[in-house]
């Protein structure tokens, strides 16, 4: 079998299991598959060698007449997760083709990516960590930033400056997990570890090597 490099799936949620020593490990749940290969990009015409993957299957009616046409090459209908997934060599993949959990085995080390959860807008404390000022009675400024010019020379703030800003809601990638479990029969793997996003997001899991 040609082992395929990725998939996407679902974040299910977190729990533990229990080796057989009595360890407890904390582990992410991940839904993934059935992908679909929707698109084989090849180097002689895209410039790029690359499969794309359909996840989540969605009625035709619901989906606009350039996308239907585009899913009808594959012949496996519409799709509501389209993602690209960069491979070495095209010639093993085939249209249409279906990708499941048994591409994974106990003890791979895999990369997941997906979209943190939004926090709106914070304040530096909160999402840069600062210390903030004295809690005690005669401070006025428990959660402000600080002094943040830079003087009389370059008399301005320099760029870059952790500042209040938007926090979270950004394409984050986790390296070096394990997988502790396959489930195959319910499509479902088990991490070690925390992934970004929330229940129920779409994430994107690439063995490592």
């Amino acid at each position: 079998m040609i082992m395929d490099k990725g998939i996407l799936g679902k974040k299910l949620g977190m729990t533990r299991v229990f080796r057989d020593s009595g360890e407890s490990v904390p582990v992410t749940a991940i839904e993934v598959g059935p992908c679909y290969i929707i698109q084989i990009k090849r180097e002689e015409k895209e410039g790029y060698s690359a499969i794309q993957l359909g996840y989540q299957p969605k009625k035709e009616k619901n989906v606009n007449k350039p996308l239907l046409g585009h899913f009808r090459a594959a012949g496996k209908g519409g799709f509501r997760h389209l993602r690209e997934m960069r491979v070495d060599e095209v010639e093993p993949y085939e249209l249409g083709r279906e990708i499941t959990s048994g591409i994974f085995t106990v003890g791979d080390m895999v990369t997941v990516r997906g979209l943190s959860k939004g926090r709106g807008f914070a304040g530096v404390v909160k999402r840069w960590g600062f210390s903030g000022g004295d809690t005690a009675h005669g401070c006025r400024s428990h959660k402000v930033p600080g002094s943040i010019g830079a003087s009389a020379t370059p008399s301005r703030v320099m760029r870059g400056k952790k500042l209040p800003g938007r926090m979270g809601n950004q394409r984050v990638a986790v390296k070096n997990l394990e997988v502790v479990d396959v489930v195959k029969e319910k499509d479902l793997i088990l991490v070690k570890g925390s992934v970004p996003g929330s229940r129920g997001g779409l994430v994107e899991v690439r063995i490592r090597g």
